[in-house]
């Protein structure tokens, strides 16, 4: 089985576990006798402790060694999806929904910047983006599948298939992936060197704080979406969760094109356009009135967005080299953050202006945050790769 494949599996695993409670909440409501509002904290109770963790992870696994770390994520995630399983309470299903996000968190980031290690950085957009489609394909298989399992099984079974799919990347990691990494002992001495070591880097501030921005203005509209289906009359829930789901097949129509992208635009011609274009079609989807419009609008957002999205994750591979784990934790922390502050400010924001006008406003801001984006590729510094990676496991 192939490095990305083995990457991609874990990172699946994650993102199904991330999005699978989602359509099921009734269902858990309904039978622990809580609440819609009480369940829906299982979400909260997932997402806090991943962005939390992101930290932690970072340094771990430039300290032990990144495949090891995966392996034990894996392994645990497994456990925490199990015990999701059989809780026979809420309180216990939020505990072990609590476990299942905290080692979840340290999959994604860690398998990217173990891509960083192994690939060099020519090859790394094309490598990147297998790895973004395996975690984009888990969100939407775990914002549709996972529906139709619960709806059929009970919810109960969404959990044990998300614990076979961590188990498989698991085992996969274990008997496919070879640790090049030597042991290093563990301390907060070394962890707080290897941050500094990052931002030590003047470019890591500007790279993390584009990256922040980015979230807020994308992943604050999201919560709105249904509010503004329903005032442009083109529907409500059902109608958002299928602009959410077109959102995601741009994704996987970027993955499959990132390398003609590259060659045609460049990592700084591709977050320049994607910003702008992502920009624009918020600018567009707050205007549409019709409901096939809108929907083609959310599929070439979703394009256009990880345009931008990618090119930052690359970058975030190759800010200090000798601290890459420590350096995408990072950069996932501000991500995470800016997504959670995008969400408070548009909550403020929306009974000023509206949905229309949030919309529009993400849209212009995404539009300026293009140009300051498309200046990082350029002062970027690359490194050869640890080992290069072959088209075998290793």
């Amino acid at each position: 089985m192939s490095f990305i494949l083995i990457l991609g599996l874990a990172g699946f695993a994650s993102a199904f576990a991330t999005r699978a409670v989602d359509p099921m909440l009734t269902l858990v409501a309904s039978d622990l006798s809580v609440t819609l509002a009480q369940a829906a904290l299982l979400s909260t109770a997932f997402t806090l402790p991943y962005a939390a963790m992101q930290l932690v992870f970072g340094t771990v696994g430039d300290a032990v060694g990144k495949i090891r770390l995966i392996r034990v994520t894996l392994l645990i995630l497994t456990l925490a999806l199990v015990a999701c399983a059989f809780a026979p309470s809420h309180p216990v299903l939020m505990a072990a929904r609590m476990l299942s996000g905290a080692w979840a968190g340290g999959v994604i980031p860690v398998a990217m910047a173990t891509v960083g290690d192994r690939i060099g950085f020519a090859e790394r957009p094309k490598a990147l983006s297998r790895l973004l489609m395996a975690v984009v394909s888990g969100q939407l298989s775990g914002a549709v599948v996972s529906g139709l399992i619960a709806s059929t099984f009970g919810w109960r079974a969404v959990f044990f298939t998300g614990a076979a799919v961590a188990l498989a990347a698991a085992l996969g990691a274990i008997w496919g992936l070879r640790e090049t990494a030597p042991r290093q002992s563990l301390s907060w001495r070394g962890a707080f060197r290897r941050y500094r070591t990052v931002f030590d880097n003047p470019l890591s501030i500007r790279l993390f704080g584009v990256s922040a921005v980015e979230g807020a203005l994308i992943f604050g509209c999201f919560p709105f979406v249904a509010a503004h289906m329903l005032g442009q009359g083109l529907g409500n829930a059902l109608e958002a969760g299928l602009a959410l789901g077109a959102f995601g097949c741009g994704g996987i129509f970027y993955a499959l094109m990132v390398s003609p992208l590259v060659r045609r635009l460049g990592l700084s011609g591709m977050a320049g356009a994607g910003g702008a274009g992502v920009g624009l079609c918020l600018i567009a989807i707050a205007l549409a009135t019709a409901l096939p419009m809108m929907l083609g609008l959310f599929v070439l957002a979703g394009f256009c967005f990880y345009m931008i999205h990618n090119t930052l994750q690359i970058m975030a591979t190759e800010l200090v080299p000798a601290a890459r784990g420590s350096a995408v934790a990072l950069y996932a922390t501000f991500f995470f953050t800016g997504q959670a502050l995008g969400a408070w400010i548009t909550a403020q924001v929306v009974p000023l202006v509206g949905p229309t006008g949030m919309f529009i406003g993400a849209g212009c801001g995404l539009i300026l945050l293009a140009w300051p984006a498309s200046r990082l590729p350029l002062r970027i510094r690359t490194s050869p790769p640890e080992a290069k990676a072959p088209s075998k496991s290793q």
